[in-house]
């Protein structure tokens, strides 16, 4: 029996085969050509396969996982409509002689390890994107089958072990015949971790495997972040337990949906869901949500070649608003910047991003920009319940400014005979700043939404996205708890709710001290609605 550490991207037990998938290498050889004209037309032909290839991707993955989480095949097909790589390719075909496949592994490689080495991890993460659609183009050229996936021609569920996932390779993995998977790279935020989360499978990533698994019985365990070869039956017999106590627990929380969130001593909490895009919205409604406290709004703006209308947003909005049906709907403003890059903005290189150009920032900084997602959202208001909610706050100024925008917007939309209902206006506490400011701020707006992530990344000093302090960010820390109960104590004072959207909000292991703290809602993804609800339920 091996016991081997990793890093849990998804929790969870499976007891199962593990198969081992080896990519097949796509073996490059440098050939000389004599028709440049005719070898670029080869490749043109090629990339514009794989673009077709992408957009099935992106639909297969809207239906099964969101439009956020499917935004990933919308970034690799426009990196394959990127000058400067379309330009290295041209360039060595034209002046090397070479062929196709090896002018595009050789761009790929150049521009993987250009993004690599940049002191940003959001350009480190696009390192990964650009060798898997140079292996795409790759592949086609070479007459490669992309339709099979790696579970196609498989009977039995199992266990996948890899060196590394992409996300094109997740998402076509049949669901019905993976346990779980484990691979040897990857970081915990990579995007094959997240299509992971979202599809409910189990996963491990930065496992040092260092052995033959292929076909070996095996134990994964994404609670602890390890996996189990060869178990002995103690160990078997152990995990079989736990199985079946998490299968009871589900049976439990099926019988929970629609249930009020009620502590035992009467106190409800307001139990509401995050959201990507309208695609998710059925997820919310099958977990019995309450509402949304957190629709991620920029990724209208991530999923669009240009600055998305005021109709293309109030289409979408409107959407939510109405199959939400008169439940609460907070819609964050726009929140892009630090790891969420848009070229159309053109927001230009900077040193720290987590600490620049971004969220609010753009917005006050663009005020016509700002406004168009305001009268969008006050628009969509006349159809459902709709609250805006701004993040990134540190000052009082910037949400009297932000206040006086949407005064000017109503004004606007008055005049124009354009109907808008009663809209709370909330801000997100995600910044110390914004905590030691929390009572004046409280004032000014209708509730706070506590953004945990955040606000553990900037009281730590801890960039979140880092894998290398993954052992020193400490979400539980003393002085984030202290913080948010500070934010609750003001927003009382003050007569407003406080609510959790981070991820803290779905850690059952807090929910109890949460409610002591005094909070008045929670907003956490659809999957983990039932089971806060189960503990709340269980709390005085």
């Amino acid at each position: 029996m091996i016991t081997v550490k990793g890093k849990a991207a998804f929790g969870g037990i499976v007891i199962g085969k593990v198969k081992e998938f080896s990519k097949e290498k796509n073996v490059v050889r440098r050939t000389k050509i004599t028709d440049v004209q005719a070898e670029y037309t080869r490749f043109e032909q090629a990339r514009e396969i794989a673009i077709e290839q992408l957009g099935k991707l992106y639909d297969k993955a809207v239906k099964e996982v969101g439009e956020a989480n499917a935004a990933i095949f919308e970034v690799h097909q426009m990196m394959l409509e990127d000058d400067d790589y379309l330009d290295s390719v041209k360039n060595m075909i034209e002046t090397q002689m070479v062929n196709a496949e090896f002018a595009v592994a050789t761009t790929g490689d150049n521009f993987a390890s250009i993004f690599s080495e940049m002191d940003d991890d959001y350009m480190k993460e696009r390192a990964a994107d650009v060798k898997d659609i140079s292996e795409r183009v790759i592949r086609v050229l070479s007459g490669v089958d992309e339709s099979k996936s790696l579970t196609e021609s498989e009977e039995e569920a199992f266990i996948i072990v890899a060196d590394d996932l992409a996300p094109s390779e997740t998402i076509q993995l049949d669901r019905s015949k993976v346990l779980a998977f484990v691979t040897r790279q990857g970081s915990t935020n990579s995007h094959t971790a997240i299509l992971a989360r979202t599809m409910n499978i189990p996963a491990l990533v930065c496992t040092k495997l260092d052995y033959d698994v292929d076909g070996r019985l095996a134990v994964v365990d994404g609670n602890s972040g390890k996996i189990i070869l060869d178990p002995d039956d103690e160990t078997i017999a152990s995990y079989e337990k736990l199985l079946k106590e998490e299968k009871e627990r589900k049976e439990l929380l099926l019988r929970l949906k629609g249930k009020k969130t009620v502590t035992k001593s009467g106190k409800e909490i307001k139990l509401y869901a995050n959201i990507g895009g309208v695609k998710d919205v059925g997820s919310v409604l099958q977990n019995d949500a309450a509402g949304i406290g957190l629709f991620r709004s920029e990724f209208l703006y991530l999923q669009s070649d240009t600055y998305p209308t005021e109709d293309e947003q109030f289409a979408a909005y409107k959407t939510v608003a109405e199959m939400m049906a008169g439940k609460k709907v907070i819609i964050r403003t726009l929140d892009i910047g630090a790891d969420k890059q848009i070229d159309y903005f053109d927001l230009g290189k900077e040193e720290n991003p987590a600490l620049g150009y971004r969220a609010v920032r753009i917005c006050l900084d663009r005020p016509d920009v700002f406004k168009t997602q305001l009268r969008a959202l006050y628009r969509a208001s006349a159809y459902g319940n709709i609250a805006i909610m701004i993040p990134m706050i540190i000052s009082l100024w910037e949400v009297q400014k932000a206040k006086e925008l949407a005064e000017i917007v109503k004004t606007e939309l008055k005049k124009e005979g354009l109907p808008y209902g009663e809209v709370e206006f909330g801000i997100m506490i995600e910044t110390p700043a914004a905590v030691m400011m929390a009572d004046e701020l409280a004032k000014e707006v209708d509730f706070f939404s506590i953004g945990t992530n955040d606000l553990t990344q900037y009281t730590l000093a801890i960039d979140r996205q880092n894998a290398k302090l993954d052992m020193f960010y400490d979400s539980h820390h003393p002085a984030v708890l202290r913080m948010i109960q500070m934010v609750i104590d003001s927003a009382h004072r003050n007569g407003i709710w406080a609510g959790i959207c981070g991820e803290l909000g779905a850690d059952t292991t807090l929910t109890e001290t949460f409610i002591k703290m005094g909070i008045d809602e929670l907003s956490v993804s659809p999957a983990m609605v039932l089971p806060v609800r189960d503990k709340v339920l269980g709390t005085e």
